[in-house]
């Protein structure tokens, strides 16, 4: 492992302690706030009073309109959570400010052809160093937290998507813990192989996922959207290794869910195109993610840097 990853490495693990540490003091409290909705304000759930009323209930929508993501969108987003600063930009701060953070990022990818939404993708299952209580290194964020993170997106008409690292978790059960905010309209759903280490505490070794495990949830996830009538759903995966993503020929793309393959990982401008070619010229095509790092990307690349990538990425996400 290069020195730059294991320290960045290193620095994740400190930020993971204090996640699990946090986590086994009030649960809701932490990262909660009087602003904090007791239960989200669904936009399906009018839906079905409207038609429970006997009117015709009018399709529901993505924030910004229409019912597909892509190509009609370009996704930018911030990623983290507020536990600590270490876990990406999205937690630097309150929610609210950080929407206005992500707002002003993504000016720099608006085309007249092509809108962008905004995105906050917060850490909701998060990879722990400590096993806890149930030996499976991960804890979860409170409903308090998704639900501040929730509004916060509402409020700038962006999406909020929940990423799990699932420690020795398995991604299907994590993502049902989640059911009641993936039953809304603005919320996806990211899946974060490097953290999914059964037999090894995460952040020690890289981790991976197959695609029968990725196919497990976007069945399941496609499902909701199909009986709830819901707009297409954003769906992640994220990679940084060839392996990580065995059999990725074999990952199913449901029409409900726009699914994405999101090449992560930092370094200089050279490595990260290169990573950014091999991954999406690779024979299967899904969605194009690019991630870029504030901290440890050497040389930040601009937005037209990233834009005049080969293809365009769909979604660009700063940690």
């Amino acid at each position: 492992m290069p020195p730059s990853t294991q320290v960045y490495r290193r620095r994740r693990l400190t930020a993971l302690g204090l996640v699990a540490a946090a986590a086994t003091l009030t649960g809701a409290a932490v990262g909660a706030g009087g602003d904090t909705p007791k239960t989200a304000t669904t936009a399906s759930g009018a839906a079905e009073v409207s038609a429970r009323a006997g009117t015709p209930a009018k399709p529901i929508e993505l924030p910004m309109g229409g019912r597909t993501i892509f190509p009609r969108f370009r996704l930018v987003g911030f990623y983290g959570a507020p536990q600590d600063d270490e876990l990406g930009e999205l937690g630097i701060g309150t929610p609210a400010s950080a929407g206005r953070r992500l707002l002003k990022a993504a000016r720099a990818y608006e085309r007249r052809t092509r809108p962008v939404m905004p995105t906050m993708e917060l850490l909701a299952t998060v990879a722990n160093r400590d096993a806890g209580a149930d030996g499976l290194y991960r804890s979860r964020q409170s409903d308090a937290v998704v639900g501040r993170y929730l509004k916060a997106a509402r409020r700038i008409k962006g999406l909020l998507l929940l990423d799990i690292q699932p420690g020795h978790a398995d991604f299907l059960s994590e993502s049902k813990h989640l059911e009641k905010w993936l039953r809304e309209p603005d919320v996806g759903l990211a899946l974060d192989p490097e953290w999914h280490t059964p037999g090894a505490v995460p952040g020690t070794q890289i981790g991976s996922t197959n695609a029968q495990d990725v196919n497990e949830v976007s069945r399941w996830l496609a499902n909701i959207v199909r009986e709830r009538k819901l707009p297409q759903k954003l769906f992640v995966v994220h990679q940084f290794t060839p392996d990580m993503v065995a059999d990725k020929q074999s990952v199913e793309r449901p029409r409900e869910l726009a699914v994405t393959m999101n090449v992560d990982g930092f370094g200089n401008r050279a490595n990260k195109v290169s990573k950014y070619r091999l991954f999406t010229h690779d024979g299967v095509r899904f969605n194009d993610g690019f991630k870029l790092f504030y901290r440890e990307d050497v040389g930040l690349m601009k937005p037209r840097s990233v834009l005049g990538l080969t293809p365009p990425p769909d979604l660009i996400v700063y940690e």
